[in-house]
């Protein structure tokens, strides 16, 4: 017995004394963990008791992004739409082919990269590119973004960008397991970029593209400039609605793959778009009979698409496109004809998405706003054909990896005419560049 409680003390010992030596180490890696945290000024902000992210943990797999209020790496291609200062707001979100790596205070963390664009009134509003990591507890952190904010085609401001490990930390944008309460700061940078989000709802249901989803959490989001607004996130959707006291508003509208639909796609949704595509050139060239034919098509077309296969919020705005597109047929004008069906045809390759590839898709976005740029390029609007030109930019980026190598290569040759003759106001070589590219389009296969 006696030996034995020597034994436990000398074991006791041993531990006290390893206890000593190791406690330093561990308080230097706790306090290399630590994120600082900046002074925040004329804002009621939470106090630190309440927060989940002023520890930064560990990320072992960080581009598998599978936190469900924030799935960004199983999400292929998102549509949000919305109004903004009373106009149409829609959004494209498409996670890109290749990651990043972000240092932060001596840690390399590999980031997910996500591209987000906006249009407003159809015209190109704002562009970011997105870090995001998922770490080994569920959470997701925001690692910096490159924003360029447009007006008349150019960029006016890239106010907004930054990035951790330069600018400032890395930034909590989803907990792991959110309750109801919990505290975080998507972006930590006053001054540059801040938010404050307090989860205050659990178990909502939303309407979703197609039905309702539950178990949806709510978080009253605090922005620098004193104002809040509300952020719903539903599963296997991620952020969902936004919505400020402006009447501002953006939803979620349709996602891939969670709303990929079975079996092939409709013939309807190809017949329609087909049939625009003639309506384009028609009315461009003035052959208003045939235009007209076309438009019966289209109609015909559309009555045929069955009410489940479109989304809620795609469908009111289908319903307008076509009114549009009828008036101005109607009425007989070249240029705003042309445009009414380019609209309406990029509403029926949202309906589409849910059958065909992203890049599929995203090929027959490039034709349509290379063919909005011979429009813009024939009514003398320098600053839409720049726009357009930074758009299908945007589209080519999220393609062109999975073209053939020949393939790839008369793009970026078509590309290279293309974006001089933008850059310099030469609309008319922009136009040919434009018309160039629409062949090539035409003989590839996605």
């Amino acid at each position: 017995m006696t030996k034995h409680k020597t034994t436990l003390m000398t074991c006791s010992a041993v531990a006290l004394t390893l206890f000593i030596t190791l406690s330093p180490i561990a308080d230097a890696q706790n306090a290399a963990k630590a994120i600082p945290q900046p002074t925040v000024t004329d804002l009621k902000v939470a106090p630190d008791s309440a927060r989940l992210d002023l520890e930064l943990p560990d990320f072992s797999n960080p581009t598998k992004i599978t936190n469900p209020f924030f799935p960004i790496s199983s999400q292929e291609s998102v549509l949000l739409l919305g109004k903004v200062d009373g106009k149409r707001f829609r959004t494209e979100v498409t996670l890109l082919p290749y990651s990043r790596i972000v240092t932060w205070n001596g840690m390399q963390i590999e980031a997910a990269v996500s591209q987000y664009v906006a249009f407003l009134d159809g015209r190109l509003e704002e562009i970011a590119i997105d870090l995001y990591a998922q770490a080994d507890d569920g959470s997701v952190w925001y690692l910096g973004e490159d924003v360029s904010d447009f007006s008349d085609g150019a960029i006016i401001t890239k106010e907004g960008t930054w990035h951790a490990g330069i600018d400032g930390p890395p930034a909590m944008i989803m907990p792991g397991q959110p309750k109801l309460g919990d505290v975080y700061r998507p972006e930590n940078m006053p001054g540059i970029a801040f938010e404050e989000v307090q989860i205050t709802k659990t178990n909502v249901t939303v309407d979703g593209p197609f039905g309702k989803i539950a178990g949806s959490i709510v978080g009253s989001e605090l922005h620098m400039d004193g104002s809040s607004e509300d952020k719903y996130f539903a599963p296997g959707y991620g952020e969902f609605n936004t919505a400020n006291a402006d009447g501002d508003h953006e939803s979620l509208a349709l996602a891939i793959p969670i709303d990929k639909a079975s079996g092939e796609m409709p013939a309807a949704m190809a017949d329609m778009n087909r049939a625009l595509l003639e309506i384009i050139e028609n009315a461009k060239s003035k052959q208003w009979r045939t235009a007209e034919s076309a438009l019966q098509q289209t109609e015909t077309a559309k009555a045929l698409i069955a009410a489940n296969d479109i989304p809620l919020l795609v469908g009111p705005l289908l319903d307008d496109a076509l009114k549009t597109l009828q008036n101005v047929v109607k009425q007989r004008h070249s240029g705003k004809a042309a445009a009414a069906a380019i609209e309406l045809a990029r509403l029926g390759l949202d309906l589409q998405l849910r059958y065909r590839s992203r890049a599929g898709i995203d090929l027959a976005r490039l034709d349509l706003w290379a063919a909005q740029l011979q429009l813009d390029a024939v009514a003398g609007q320098e600053g839409a054909v720049r726009g357009d030109t930074f758009t299908m930019a945007l589209i080519k980026d999220r393609i062109i990896r999975d073209l053939s190598p020949t393939d790839a290569q008369k793009v970026n040759v078509a590309f290279g005419n293309l974006l001089p003759a933008a850059k310099d106001a030469e609309l008319g070589d922009a136009a040919v560049a434009a018309t160039d590219l629409r062949e090539i389009i035409k003989a590839i296969r996605l």
